[in-house]
């Protein structure tokens, strides 16, 4: 069995890495690689021919897992893509968001009458079709027979709905081992997820490591920061609160959050707009794997009557009501996708906003390099947005309590359910430079540990 990291290695984003047995290739996860100047080159040419691999297997939805798969399948994959029910559906939301991402960059871009142009889409709806038809769900906890020598098994680990550790069962020249890739590893007690499981034992483990080295604020509750931004924002000066968050899972944490608030009446009314017509998409098929949710969430829908909305709440459906907000005098909170405020009706609010002394921005999730959200907070104080250079007078903050990561802690006690004498390696990916030798510092106290580059192969 060989093993070849082709994706997060020594960063964050466009996770993928091969598995070869005896003609057969398994790939995990298939995301886009948002950090290099040459995105485009980066994500188009595989090192590998596409039409080589047999089986895809998918940890979750978000794009950095999920995004290349339609350029996969463009270029010549004609397998079948594993993963479970509410990663299949999410999936196929965000490729039909990216491909709409992909146009509106290319329009944006100057022409000339006949030869400029942007980019072209890395893929088009029609590869998204045919990349949804080729899911194939499987449930948690289930072991799935993928061929005689081959069986997966995907195991609960938070972070997303439907987000999976997968566990490989290779029998191969008589031998039986067993690797696990983590996937993103959810924390505990995060709003409307479960708490990861345990991984079973393993002889290799691909680990993320995205915390590496950093840890949650536990000095307050996600109900507590809540509170005091929004008295902050909005009652106490009659602002505006904007709140930049990714439409699928960070956006329902967050109006489960909010729902909660104001069903208790901690706080006076304040309007609530969520503008982003993919987070209502993504709130239905919340609600149709309902029982998916954490036992909290499922027993507090129940005493809503299986209602997710409150009073308070209004999803704006459309461009014309996205602009009216504008005009909205009232104080209010704007929740708006995308988080790292690359495109989407974020940037609207923003640039209509960002030199508002009463507006506030709280971040509430990772913000790569290069972002404009990673901009903001490290504290430049004129951005360029809509060939415009803004002043930055609105108050910046942000939180980590709606990070669907686990932290250091969580990493470290996800490898340590590992017996030493069992498990033979860990890889450590998915982290920049920093996090990944925080993380291997530790560990390698008791394990050999590898932080790959990007093509480095292993056989195990």
């Amino acid at each position: 069995m060989k093993l070849t990291i082709l994706g997060a290695a020594e960063q964050v984003t466009g996770s993928m890495h091969l598995v070869q047995l005896k003609n057969y290739n398994i790939l995990i996860d298939c995301g886009l690689d948002y950090e290099k100047d040459t995105f485009q080159r980066e994500n188009l040419y595989f090192p590998f021919d596409p039409a080589s691999i047999d089986v895809v297997i998918l940890t979750h939805a978000h794009i950095d897992h999920s995004g290349n798969l339609p350029t996969l399948v463009r270029m010549g994959f004609n397998g079948q893509i594993l993963c479970t029910p509410p990663t299949a559906d999410l999936t196929n939301l965000l490729l039909l968001d990216s491909v709409n991402i992909f146009l509106s960059k290319q329009n944006r871009q100057p022409r000339s009458r006949k030869h400029r142009s942007g980019p072209e889409p890395l893929y088009l709806q029609k590869h998204v079709r045919e990349t949804a038809e080729r899911f194939i769900t499987v449930d948690f906890n289930k072991e799935f027979r993928i061929n005689d020598q081959l069986s997966l098994t995907f195991i609960p680990v938070g972070h997303l709905l439907g987000a999976a550790a997968v566990v490989l069962t290779v029998n191969e020249n008589g031998l039986t081992k067993k690797i696990a890739f983590t996937g993103d590893i959810g924390r505990k007690n995060y709003p409307l997820l479960v708490d990861p499981q345990p991984i079973p034992q393993v002889d290799y483990l691909v680990s993320e490591s995205t915390y590496g080295g950093r840890f949650h604020n536990n000095d307050t509750t996600l109900e507590q920061k809540l509170i005091e931004t929004i008295n902050e924002s909005c009652i106490k000066f009659p602002g505006r609160l904007i709140i930049p968050a990714f439409s699928i899972g960070r956006t329902q944490a967050l109006a489960y959050a909010l729902n909660k608030i104001f069903s208790k009446k901690l706080l006076p009314p304040v309007k609530v707009f969520i503008d982003s017509p993919l987070a209502s998409s993504a709130t239905e098929i919340h609600h149709q794997y309902a029982h998916y949710l954490n036992k909290e969430a499922q027993d507090f829908y129940k005493s809503q009557h299986g209602q997710s909305e409150f009073k308070e709440l209004s999803y704006v459906h459309d461009k014309r009501e996205s602009t009216s907000i504008s005009n909205y005098h009232e104080p209010c909170i704007i929740i708006s996708s995308a988080g790292m405020l690359e495109g989407g009706r974020i940037q609207d609010h923003l640039y209509y906003n960002i030199q508002n002394y009463y507006c506030t921005i709280l971040f509430i999730g990772y913000c790569a390099k290069g972002t404009l959200g990673n901009r903001l907070l490290r504290g430049d104080p004129i951005i360029r947005l809509r060939n415009r250079d803004l002043m930055v007078y609105a108050t910046i903050k942000q939180t980590d309590l709606l990070s669907g990561h686990g932290d250091h802690n969580d990493l470290v006690n996800t490898v340590k359910q590992q017996d030493p004498k069992t498990l033979k390696r860990v890889f450590l990916v998915h982290g920049d430079i920093e996090c990944l030798h925080n993380l291997s510092a530790v560990l390698e106290q008791d394990y050999q540990v590898d932080i790959p580059k990007k093509g480095d192969t292993y056989e195990l």
